[in-house]
């Protein structure tokens, strides 16, 4: 009960965080899943504009891709005493010129560290694009996102890095079909042992 007390106060700080506030074209809104029972971790880039307007995480095209890739179903995706969902930066931080702009920095040095404290039975967490990979990884990894998820076994079992699925990176898996050959098997097996773990 305690724990419980503690994960919905930190949640009621996060979501009220306006740190970047005055950068934010559309305001703050921290879009997460956080449960104290998590045992996958799925630690993405930023809400995008469907994500932002819905206020649940991944709740577009690339979040559908994504559940495939894992293997499990939108039931067990939104329970968040399965699956936790943080994102590099939890506020839409706007458009750029080829896609969204790049996370806030100031998320994840603010918030990961007290949420990880809070979710102690995590066994698997997923990397998804250049930015968590940095952050999680730093100096192992490699000098590019491709060249880290080719090395995906080099990080397992703690960490299992991802490109992001964006419709737009369609041609990146066309090019590289070892992903699905051999990451995405990889993958399924992971997070099915992880969930049932």
């Amino acid at each position: 009960m305690k724990q419980a007390g503690k994960l919905e106060g930190l949640l009621e700080r996060v979501r009220a965080c306006e740190e970047c506030a005055a950068s934010l074209p559309m305001g703050p809104r921290p879009v997460l899943q956080i449960g104290s029972a998590a045992r996958v971790l799925i630690i993405g880039q930023a809400p995008g504009v469907k994500v932002h307007e819905s206020g649940t995480p991944w709740k577009d095209a690339s979040g559908r891709l994504l559940r495939e890739w894992l293997g499990v179903d939108r039931e067990t995706f939104y329970d968040a005493d399965r699956v936790a969902l943080m994102p590099m930066g939890f506020c839409y931080p706007g458009k750029g010129k080829s896609g969204d702009l790049p996370p806030r920095e100031a998320c994840a040095p603010l918030w990961h560290d007290v949420l990880l404290e809070v979710m102690p039975r995590v066994s698997l967490t997923i990397l998804i694009g250049r930015y968590a990979q940095g952050h999680y990884l730093g100096d192992r990894a490699s000098e590019n996102l491709t060249e880290t998820v080719r090395a995906f076994r080099e990080h397992l079992p703690e960490y299992l890095p991802l490109p992001h699925p964006s419709p737009r990176n369609r041609f990146w898996l066309a090019k590289n079909p070892w992903f699905e050959e051999e990451v995405l098997p990889e993958l399924g097996q992971r997070v099915a042992g992880a969930l049932i773990g």
